[in-house]
């Protein structure tokens, strides 16, 4: 028994969730929280980082689940990773010492359909990105016209003092405005008229994304020093991220495609033709045999008509179908005729009654008078304790 749930809860999945799950939650979570895309939400940010942290390292989610946030701190667990490392090491950003040396990776993500993971596709994805200005090759101005800031006198960052209460003072350092902390500008004269003096421009990069058949969701695909430029470091990448859309249809697990298919109770024991449209629009056309009998819940698969198997789309994994049978409804066939139909089927089981018996009538569950029923226990554990034998575990 989980103890508490709240890293689950942050990452909005069950405490039963697989590794799969909560990589593809973190991930969702991570992408819209960045403080890159939400400046406001960095505290947000941290804890899904450090919920992913521990739930996705097996001996500390062994730890919370039976002990909590306060087992994870007191066995000395706790705040081993950055949230902005723990992003970068997901994504494939690297750590400080590439991060000082080269710009900052940038992360898209990119929806995409199950029959563009299937057939391939390729997709053009405009972004705008900071390229080095051409003009002033990224000094930002006249060569040798740099003056130190006399906003912030070359630090780069400015020292607001403030009164928070009586006898006490704060203070709070910020990053120098007019500099934008470098410690030394341009006069307006001097400044590159092209950049204004920022080293950069803004400029829109089109980038051909190619799908390849068989990728996955999440699967990261990296376009190598296509970030930002920034004078003296080398452009990080762009990785676009792959985020597939739900099937009305099929659901995906690994290489195989699943579904569920309904057939009728006569088609479950007489047999039946049905068509499937595949993901690349062909028909494929499943049967089964008079008398070769399809329970409801049975599984069956097809071969070789899954999905395709990354960089080898020949072959395939396997189309795995659920079966549902649909029982006729209350009253459709008259009772005189039931008889004939008994006939054809197994025999029914003969049951021995004798008279100290009692027999009942079976009917409709009543759903309000469940619920009252449901309502009235739940008043009678708060009053009195748990009725059965069964007690919460407490720790």
């Amino acid at each position: 028994m989980v103890h508490e749930t709240g890293y689950y809860d942050l990452l909005g999945v069950n405490p039963a969730a697989s590794q799969e799950e909560l990589k593809k939650a973190y991930r969702k979570l991570a992408l819209k929280f960045h403080p890159d895309k939400n400046p406001d939400e960095g505290e947000k940010f941290k804890l899904i980082s450090q919920a992913y942290e521990v739930l996705s390292n097996p001996e500390k989610r062994d730890l919370y689940d039976n002990g909590g946030e306060q087992a994870i701190k007191e066995g000395g667990m706790s705040g081993g990773t950055s949230p902005m490392d723990m992003f970068n090491m997901f994504f494939g950003g690297g750590g400080r010492m590439q991060r000082e040396r080269r710009g900052k990776n940038v992360i898209h993500q990119l929806s995409v359909t199950l029959e563009e993971m299937y057939k391939g596709s390729t997709r053009k994805l405009g972004l705008q990105k900071n390229i080095i200005c051409e003009k002033c090759e990224g000094y930002g101005g006249k060569q040798g016209a740099l003056e130190k800031c006399s906003s912030c006198k070359g630090r780069g960052v400015q020292i607001k003092v403030q009164q928070i209460g009586p006898g006490m003072i704060q203070q709070i350092q910020s990053m120098c405005a007019d500099c934008q902390g470098q410690g030394e500008k341009f006069s307006s004269k001097d400044r590159c008229k092209e950049c204004n003096g920022r080293k950069v421009e803004r400029k829109k990069k089109v980038l051909e994304v190619n799908i390849d058949q068989g990728m996955r969701d999440g699967q990261k695909i990296t376009f190598n020093g296509e970030g930002d430029q920034e004078p003296g470091l080398e452009p990080g990448d762009v990785i676009i991220v792959l985020d597939q859309k739900e099937h009305t249809v099929f659901k995906r697990k690994e290489d195989d495609l699943r579904m569920k298919m309904s057939i009728k109770l006569a088609e479950a024991l007489c047999g039946f033709k049905k068509t499937i449209q595949t993901l690349d629009d062909r028909n494929l056309i499943i049967s089964s045999l008079p008398g070769e009998v399809i329970k409801h819940g049975d599984i069956k698969c097809v071969q070789n008509e899954g999905m395709p198997i990354y960089r080898d789309p020949y072959e395939k994994g396997q189309l795995i179908i659920h079966f549902q049978v649909e029982f006729p409804e209350k009253d459709w066939l008259p009772e005189h005729l039931m008889f004939q139909l008994e006939r054809l089927l197994p025999p029914r089981e003969d049951v021995m009654i004798t008279d100290d018996m009692e027999e009942v009538l079976l009917c409709e569950v009543d759903g309000q008078s469940q619920q009252r029923s449901a309502s009235r226990e739940a008043y009678e554990e708060d009053e009195e304790g748990p009725r059965s034998g069964v007690q919460c575990q407490t720790q």
